[in-house]
């Protein structure tokens, strides 16, 4: 299979921590396709869009050279290869931060007490960056993988690494001192582009298709009886909403409101609606949320 010319084209995984998690997002947001494992090129059924499954690193290079019109990569991969691309969303998922650890027994609590000291990691460009910053002198040596287990080998006096939850620091007895980057999945494209007037509608119905299921992600739909003294009371403390709905109940004291709240506030403003009289509150997940 040949990917279509007249078709969005967009670079994303074939493994690895953001795999999984990318597909679902374009399932979640109506792309139909077959991702079979060890397929490289996938084409949805029901919109002109070819996916690429690649190595994590070559994404960025996919987008910058044309190859690919977007993409999905962490942004420690932008960070440390410094590509000029132009992110469009934040994903929400493959969250992680860059840190630097040393072994406990070694005692070095604070980032100064790296001066002088060996650094292994795979992300040599940040590093320096960071040091730099802080007026930091330090060795820094390349390992493209296993760099916690350096320490151990005498290899480095410390290291810096992506951390997920801190298990495999701890596993190899790696005390985190500070954190220099944080990451998370993004949306990616070119900064510069050629597109046509078709592909540039393409890839902006593409984005808002994306953007409708992560808004979806971070908002619920919520029901609930008011008394009909408290509705303005009640739609002040909604959040973020421009007009909540209000509909008459048979009583004609009471009404039933129907909004949206932001899951960040969820519960503060359920607290406020129950101190406003609000009873019967019903929550509903919201698949997708044009805005």
């Amino acid at each position: 299979m040949k990917p279509n010319g007249n078709n969005v084209k967009i670079a994303i995984q074939k493994d690895g921590k953001l795999a999984e998690d990318s597909s679902q997002l374009l399932k979640q947001a109506g792309f139909i396709f077959e991702a079979g494992k060890g397929k490289l090129l996938a084409s949805c059924e029901n919109f002109p869009l070819d996916i690429l499954f690649v190595r994590d690193d070559d994404i960025p290079e996919y987008v910058r050279d044309g190859v690919c019109d977007l993409g999905i990569v962490g942004q420690d991969i932008l960070r440390q290869g410094n590509f000029q691309l132009t992110t469009i969303t934040e994903l929400g998922f493959g969250k992680c931060r860059l840190s630097i650890a040393a072994p406990k027994e070694s005692g070095i609590a604070d980032v100064r007490e790296l001066e002088g000291k060996t650094i292994a990691t795979s992300f040599p460009a940040i590093l320096a960056e960071y040091l730099k910053a802080n007026a930091i002198q330090a060795h820094v040596i390349t390992i493209s993988g296993s760099v916690e287990i350096t320490p151990a080998l005498g290899v480095a006096d410390a290291i810096c690494d992506l951390v997920s939850t801190g298990s495999t620091l701890k596993i190899h007895e790696l005390v985190e001192i500070t954190t220099i980057f944080k990451s998370e999945a993004v949306l990616v494209g070119q900064t510069k582009s050629s597109r046509n007037e078709r592909k540039a509608q393409l890839i902006e119905n593409f984005t808002r298709r994306i953007r409708a299921v992560l808004t979806a992600q971070k908002t619920k739909y919520i029901l609930l009886n008011a008394p009909k003294d408290k509705v303005s009371e009640i739609a002040q403390a909604i959040p973020g909403v421009k007009s909540p709905t209000v509909l008459p109940l048979y009583d004609p004291d009471w009404v039933s409101i129907h909004s949206v709240v932001s899951e960040d506030v969820f519960w503060e403003t359920v607290d406020k609606l129950k101190s406003l009289g609000a009873q019967e509150i019903l929550v509903l997940p919201i698949e997708k949320m044009i805005l």
